[in-house]
């Protein structure tokens, strides 16, 4: 059987398990393949789909992204805008609406440096910046600091 192109997927998986001590029956149960499969995507004989990557990815508790990359399902600035999106969205010391705000900013910066938002987003995105520009988002992230800052209030 002929190796597929699937860029260093099958070497850069060999060493994230290698990395994490796990055997490759270890990593094939952790992420509900069969070891032959797995061994098969290592050595590069076998694309492995989206949901398969994202198994692994969970079971060697690694971005399920960079996985996406190498295997060439996402292009690597789709991969860093997600990743990026996927920080704010986790970070618990930010409350929703924080949350939010910070991505209209985030989306502002991208398209004023020239790259457009991927996601579903985007309408509303625009139309919040058009109402009130990045400086009104500035200005309620201000305001929640301030009050943040002050336990009395």
């Amino acid at each position: 059987m002929a190796s597929l192109n699937v860029g260093n997927l099958g070497e850069y998986l060999r060493e994230q398990r290698n990395a994490a001590q796990l055997s490759l029956r270890q990593l094939a149960d952790a992420a509900g393949v069969s070891n032959p499969y797995l061994s098969q995507i290592e050595r590069g004989l076998r694309k492995p789909s989206a949901e398969v990557l994202q198994q692994v990815a969970k079971a060697l508790r690694i971005s399920a992204e960079t996985l996406y990359v190498r295997a060439g399902i996402l292009d690597e600035r789709e991969r860093e805008e997600l990743e990026t999106r996927a920080v704010i969205l986790a970070d618990p010391s930010i409350n929703e609406r924080q949350k939010n705000v910070l991505l209209q900013i985030y989306d502002s910066f991208r398209r004023e440096n020239g790259f457009v938002p991927e996601t579903d987003e985007t309408d509303e995105t625009d139309t919040a910046d058009e109402a009130d520009e990045t400086p009104g988002a500035d200005d309620a992230l201000k305001a929640d600091a301030t009050k943040d800052d002050n336990p009395h209030s």
